[in-house]
Order: structure tokens, then sequence, then C-alpha cells
């Protein structure tokens, strides 16, 4: 038996981030990781779909060339198969980065390729070998959930494990599933050409939750390709392709994406056999300021522990259970950060902070701003469209959060989630400056809403308007 201080048991994110900081103390650990390297990201999760979404949008923006006094917009075509060639390449190229940077010229010693499962506590077992660990962090990532009878359809079901390595593009697809990836690979497939059916159980798509914004997204995803909310998709093979029923409505596509979301890999370790506590999900019960499994030597970070599935959560997962097992038995609780997330479509989907399903809105205002209100920027972009919606606490007076369906949201969520992590006021906000004509003035015309809303008029009266001016 072999025993090791540490090990890390996974190579994606959170367990590359262990390695980075374990490798600068010591040598005396061991990194197994089954499966492909190169991090979920990287490899078939967010670089790749960013490669396609890209081609995608370039190719679509000929249809607005007309708007802008440019015409034979028309006559361009698109080559999929050199578009997926591309992806792969800087598929390749982000794996081959994060491969250099880490587990390559690790010696046997100090990573092996294979599947770790538990035979004990702090005890492993992989590739015949057994491992007796000190310090354990968990971070096997997760993979795509697919319906067990949905396999009998073979090679006609995609997952976003597959479509990348597709060498053409399916002529119809249906894509089951319209959260983030599912609502951002079907406009991609649509702008290349693909007819593409949307069909997502929940009335919502690409993760939304407040009304205006749920409504605003469906406006206008829907110009794109047809989407079909609130029923469960049925799946039969075919001899052509796959027959999809979904209510009392039927069509034959040639593909599926199930874009149903992650699974983590906790299930795969045999973890019960280490005696911690588990839910009826199998989950085992952690601290998620210090990453610790019950008052155990393990820590569990990134998509394993499904908590927050998204590499920047990840890394700093990773970060947490790493200080806590190299200090352990002095454990450490850290804040978490803000809550972020994009949907990189077009217009692109952002949310930050407060979760609108867990607002109490007897306690927090809730404002939506259209950019149809005369933003200059948007204008002569050609993109006068989305919605932005906000939270305030009306105690505090503080922006807590909201969604943002809009041009460019991918930085405008960052501006507003920071200030949330800075916990800032909406008064605090406003006083910022703005640039004209910039997309952020629809961002203080909105916060200038939620102004009006949280502070009486007396307060925001002649005293209060000089303020502004400070």
């Amino acid at each position: 038996m072999r025993k090791v201080k540490y090990v890390i048991l996974g190579a994606g994110t959170s367990g590359l981030t262990a390695l980075g900081m374990i490798r600068k103390q010591t040598d005396d650990f061991v990194i197994i990781n089954g499966g492909p390297l190169g991090t979920t990201c990287a490899r078939v999760g967010c670089m790749p779909s960013k490669a396609m979404i890209q081609s995608a949008n370039t190719f679509y923006n000929r249809s607005k060339l007309n708007e802008f006094g440019i015409s034979g917009g028309e006559s361009l075509e698109v080559n999929t198969e050199q578009v997926l060639q591309r992806v792969r390449r800087l598929r390749d190229r982000f794996t081959k980065g994060v491969q250099a940077g880490s587990t390559d010229g690790l010696s046997e010693e100090n990573f092996i390729d294979g599947y770790a499962k538990f035979i004990g506590l702090n005890l492993l077992e992989v590739n015949g070998q057994q491992i007796q660990a000190e310090r354990i962090i968990i971070a096997t990532g997760s993979r795509p959930v697919v319906p067990g009878p949905w396999q009998v359809l073979g090679d006609k079901l995609l997952t976003s494990d597959e479509i990348f390595e597709l060498e053409t593009l399916p002529k119809r697809i249906a894509i089951v599933g319209l959260g983030i990836i599912g609502l951002e690979l079907g406009q991609a497939l649509s702008r290349l050409g693909v007819e593409v059916v949307g069909i997502e159980m929940q009335h919502t798509v690409g993760g939304l939750a407040s009304p205006k914004a749920i409504d605003k997204a469906i406006e206008l995803f829907s110009k794109e390709f047809a989407i079909h909310l609130g029923a469960a998709a049925q799946l039969e093979t075919t001899e052509s392709g796959v027959l999809v029923k979904f209510g009392d409505k039927s069509f034959e596509v040639d593909a599926v994406l199930a874009s149903l979301g992650r699974r983590p890999n906790i299930d795969l370790l045999d973890i019960e056999k280490t005696g911690v506590t588990l839910n009826q999900r199998g989950m085992p019960n952690f601290d998620i300021n210090t990453m610790q499994i019950d008052d155990t030597t393990m820590f569990i970070a990134g998509d394993v522990n499904a908590y927050r599935p998204i590499l920047h959560e990840a890394s700093h997962e990773g970060k947490i259970a790493t200080l806590n097992a190299m200090n352990y038995p002095e454990i450490k609780s850290f804040a978490r950060k803000t809550s972020l997330g994009v949907a990189f479509t077009d217009p692109d989907i952002g949310f930050f902070g407060a979760n609108y399903r867990d607002l109490d809105l007897d306690e927090v205002v809730v404002t939506d701003f259209n950019l149809e209100k005369n933003n200059g920027r948007a204008i002569v972009m050609a993109e006068d469209h989305g919605v932005i919606c906000l939270f305030g606490d009306k105690a505090s007076r503080k922006l807590i959060g909201g969604e943002i369906v809009m041009p460019h949201a991918e930085h405008i969520t960052h501006l507003l989630g920071w200030a949330v992590e800075q916990q800032m006021t909406v008064l605090d906000i406003i006083k910022m400056p703005f640039y004209h004509p910039v997309l952020e003035e629809a961002v203080k015309a909105a916060l200038y809403q939620l102004y009006s809303q949280l502070y009486s008029k007396e307060e925001r009266g002649i005293e209060a308007e000089l303020t502004l001016l400070k």
C-alpha cells in the first residue's frame, strides 16, 4: 500500500488549482485522473462553444449589413466543415495550453491515469493499487445528463461532449433543454444554417427567473428558431432520424442534442465506503465556505459538488479546499464571491447577485428597463432590444442582484456584479461617472428607476440631487 500526504482526484479546474498550490510546497502528492485531460471548459465547454458561437455570429451579421448601407451580404456562404475544424483546432490549442502548465512533465509517482474508487475512509484503489492519503481533495467534475432510454438513439443522440467532434452538421436538430448551454448552441446552430427546434420543460430559457427577462428572451430568441415550452420531449428512432413528440406536436429531425444539465461524478467514486453521511442524491454533506466534508480530511470542490458548476467558482473552491487541506486541522471559512453568470447568446444573458426565485418581494424592489427606450448607442448599433432587471433591498437600499438580456451583457453583468460585491447602494452607483453615448447609459436609466422606487420623493429633492454632483 502506498501512503501519501495529498491525493487530488480529478485534473479539471479545481484539481489543477489544488495541484498548482500543493506542488509549490511538497512532492508528497498524487493527482489521479481518468479520461481526457484539459478541463471541461477547454475541452467540451466554454471554449469550443464560444469558437462555434463566434463563427455563427460573424456569419449572421451579414443579415444586418443593408441596415448600415453595405450591400452584398446575401451572397456570403458558410462552410460548416471549416467552422468545425476551427473549433477543434482552437479546442486543441486551449487543452494543450492547460496541460503544458499543469500535468505535462509530472512523474508517474505524481500522476496516475485511472479512475479511483474509495475502499475506506482516506483509502483509495486505482488500477489495482491501494493508496492511503492524509488529505483528499475530490474534484472529479461532472458529465452530461442523458436519460437511459435515449441511449437507443445511438449516434443520433448528441451532448456537448460530442457535438464539437462532428465533421458536418445535421440539417435538422432538436435541442432538448434550453438552459444556458442549450440556448447558446441552439442559436449558434440556427445561425449556421441548421433547422433547429428547441424544447424546454420549464417556462423559461437560458436559466432566467424574473418574468420580464423571461418574456423578453423568449420574444427575441423565438425569432431565430422554434421554441416550445412547458412539456417533456418523447424521442423515437426512425429509419432516417429521430421522431420528436412534444405535447400534441411531432416532428422528425436528423439528430437530438440533449442539454439537460450535468451530473456530478460523485456516484463513480463509491464514496459511501468512507462512511460519510450522504443525502438522498448521494452527495456528501460539505460546508460551502470551507469545502470540508463532515469533520473529515476530505474536501470537495468544483462541478462535482454541484453548488456553482462554473469555472471561476471551481477555481475559487479549489483554493479554499487546498488551503484548508494544507492547514488541517485549522479550518478557515472563506466568503463566497457574488454569484455571476453569463450566457453568450445574442443578445447576451447575464445574472448577478441574488436569484429572483429567492427574493422576498415584500422586502425587495424589482425594476425593469427596456432598451427600446431610446438608448443612443444601442440604436446606432442596430441593437436596441433587451431588458435590464435590477433588484434593490428596501431596507439597506443596496443593489443585491439582477438579470440582463441585452447586447454585450457579459461586460455589464461584471460591472453590476462588482457593485453588489462592494455592497454599494443604488445611490452610490448612480454617483459613478457614465459616459455618453454608451450602453451603460441604459444601466444608468435602470438604476434611476430603482432609485425612484427605493427613495421617497422628499429624499430625492434638491438636496439629494446636489449630492449626485459630489
